[in-house]
């Protein structure tokens, strides 16, 4: 597709960094067990800010980045599978937060799980080539932390809070943009919410929270290979090869996930930006927070070829290969 100009990029995370040491006074763990499986330090625990929040700090932080103002955006999409509520969609409560309720705008989420971002990225594309819009402000955000069962240290220790953003717009000039987006249904349920029940009875029932499910084994074999898919096809459309990349910005799940998929492809683990150590996995927000993350350390530089590639819930998966 038509190459896009990226004019800011956002993030945003609480103030409550929980190590793995404060972690396991909680749950049954330890920081060994934990970063010996997944490499995962610390994450970040909302204590007072929902979804909406995190991602409105992080929408205004691309804003100014992009030194712009919110009255220039068409279009705001939020990827999140924990929204503040069933609705509105945080998108909407995003566009109130900016204060641009006075302009022709469309906003809503997409729920995408871990693959989120890049659905999200790929949905705002489309729209910006078919000359429907020509600016969008993207976001994936997550609090996690409301939906996680603390009894269960397999999936509790796992994932964190926060928010990342970028704005995009319609250039004629930039390079061609390649995506790639697959799906498969998740009939063995190997990575689910808590279903919300029925009510038949025509009276209240007890609230019920949707905790996170996952099964570790069948998560990593799924994660694995489609990572490698994902990552050749786009390569494939570009017609390039690794040696051609600077950067791979992964959805940030497993640091053995990432070591397993460069050994089976053979490059340079280092290539992968990584930066779970610190957030954990938040979902829909662990690529375009590890992009601003960069974009703030000076680390991504204009034309740096860059392949960002998502895997999760659905069980979904996908990749967009972009020049910066």
């Amino acid at each position: 597709m038509r190459g896009l100009k990226i004019l800011g990029y956002g993030l945003a995370h609480p103030d409550n960094l929980v190590t793995n040491d404060e972690l396991s006074k909680f749950v049954d763990t330890s920081d060994s067990w934990i970063q010996e499986r997944t490499g995962i330090k610390s994450r970040y625990i909302s204590t007072h800010e929902n979804t909406s929040d995190l991602a409105i700090r992080a929408a205004k932080e691309a804003l100014l980045d992009a030194n712009m103002d919110g009255h220039e955006l068409d279009a705001i999409i939020v990827a999140t599978f924990s929204a503040d509520g069933q609705m509105p969609s945080t998108a909407g409560l995003v566009q109130a937060g900016l204060g641009i309720n006075d302009k022709q705008l469309m906003a809503y989420d997409i729920n995408g799980a871990c693959t989120g971002f890049v659905l999200t990225l790929q949905t705002a594309h489309a729209l910006i080539n078919s000359g429907m819009i020509k600016t969008a402000l993207i976001i994936g955000a997550e609090t996690l932390s409301k939906i996680l069962d603390y009894s269960d240290r397999g999936t509790c220790v796992l994932f964190g809070d926060g928010a990342g953003a970028m704005i995009i717009q319609k250039d004629d000039d930039a390079s061609d943009w390649y995506h790639y987006a697959n799906s498969k249904g998740d009939e063995e349920g190997v990575l689910t919410t808590d279903k919300i029940p029925l009510n038949s009875s025509l009276t209240n029932q007890s609230a019920n929270f949707g905790y996170l499910r996952m099964k570790g084994q069948p998560v990593f074999r799924f994660a694995v290979s489609a990572m490698e898919d994902a990552i050749q096809n786009v390569l494939n459309q570009a017609q390039l090869s690794l040696d051609d990349i600077d950067w791979i910005v992964p959805h940030q799940a497993n640091l053995r996930i990432l070591s397993h998929v460069a050994k089976k492809m053979k490059f340079e683990e280092s290539k992968f930006y990584t930066n779970l150590q610190e957030y954990g996995n938040t979902s829909s927000a662990t690529i375009p927070i590890a992009l601003a993350e960069m974009k703030q350390k000076e680390i991504l530089k204009k034309g740096q070829k860059v392949i960002l590639v998502g895997f999760g819930a659905g069980l979904a998966w996908g990749a967009s290969y972009l020049e910066v």
